[in-house]
């Protein structure tokens, strides 16, 4: 936790999160006071007004015009303010700036992608320039995903078939954690991503370099970060199979038959992974990435025939 941090929020790292925070701070220091206001109230009349004798009769109640307007008037005006502020906040938080740098955002069972107005690609991390407004246009190639950057104070669905947006300008250049935070499958805890937040110079040298073609192994690297989540390459035991040391061996099935696995067994199984499912293992593979292009593809079968 940073100077601008708390207990209960992290550092607001957005030029919209101080506002963010400010409201969030006022409904609940104004729920708080009402909250005393009325166990107070609850205790003194528990015992101003206990019963002492059962033969005591109270006097009749008279109905205090000024009490019951002002428990109607009072939350109404204090309704209006949050709603006020809330929906100033709510457009800002929906229009951003003219010069916006666009970013493309796809959600996928269980990794987020990022292409840039260049052409670059990246995986698993999202650079963006400092004090620049950066709008994200998300969508999902399978099921129902959310977008959350706890520090940057924004939060979107993201929806297949449909295209959603969200902005925010970082504050200060480092590293944020991006989650999904509506259940998006098995894997769906894993589904993780950070912002890279670095000055305008480091962010167009890096869309520079990202643009030059890479050798197969380094782009299938890359590209792996999709499939970290479910596969490991250290041996050690996940959802999907080990990928490590895999090229070249015999696989056995789960209808009992073995298959080599060459080129054309890992390319089929990421065109279509329930084609020829791992003994062990579940056909839980989603089939989107039957979208990759034939570069991405061969980048991919490259990275894991170097695996070890």
């Amino acid at each position: 936790m940073g100077d601008n941090g708390s207990v209960w929020l992290p550092d607001a790292m957005s030029t919209l999160a101080g506002e963010v925070d400010a409201l969030f701070w006022f409904v609940f220091w104004t729920s708080t006071i009402i909250f005393a206001m009325v166990i107070v109230a609850k205790l003194y009349f528990v015992f101003r007004y206990k019963r002492t004798d059962d033969k005591y009769v109270p006097s009749p109640l008279h109905e205090s015009q000024a009490l019951e307007a002002a428990w109607i008037v009072l939350p109404t005006i204090l309704t209006l303010i949050v709603f006020t502020w809330g929906f100033d906040l709510f457009v800002k938080m929906s229009t951003p700036p003219p010069d916006s740098y666009e970013i493309t955002v796809r959600g996928k069972q269980w990794a987020w992608e990022f292409e840039y107005a260049e052409g670059a690609l990246s995986f698993s991390e999202m650079y963006v320039p400092v004090g620049r407004p950066v709008k994200l246009i998300m969508s999902s190639t399978d099921v129902l995903h959310s977008f959350f950057i706890p520090e940057f104070r924004i939060k979107h669905d993201v929806l297949p078939n449909r295209y959603t947006s969200v902005w925010f300008e970082a504050t200060q250049a480092g590293r944020y954690q991006i989650y999904c935070t509506e259940y998006c499958g098995t894997e769906h805890s894993g589904m993780l991503a950070e912002v890279v937040v670095v000055s305008e110079e480091d962010f167009a040298s890096w869309i520079l370099e990202q643009s030059q073609d890479l050798p197969p192994a380094e782009l299938g690297e890359q590209l792996f970060a999709q499939c970290a989540a479910c596969h490991a390459i250290d041996g050690s035991v996940k959802i999907g199979p080990p990928l490590n040391g895999l090229y070249g061996t015999q696989r056995a099935l789960a209808d009992g038959s073995t298959v080599t696995a060459d080129e054309d067994y890992l390319k089929e199984s990421i065109l279509n992974p329930a084609a020829k499912i791992a003994a062990g293992y579940q056909p839980i593979m989603p089939a989107g990435y039957s979208g990759m292009s034939a570069k991405q593809i061969d980048g991919l079968v490259a990275y894991i025939k170097s695996l070890e």
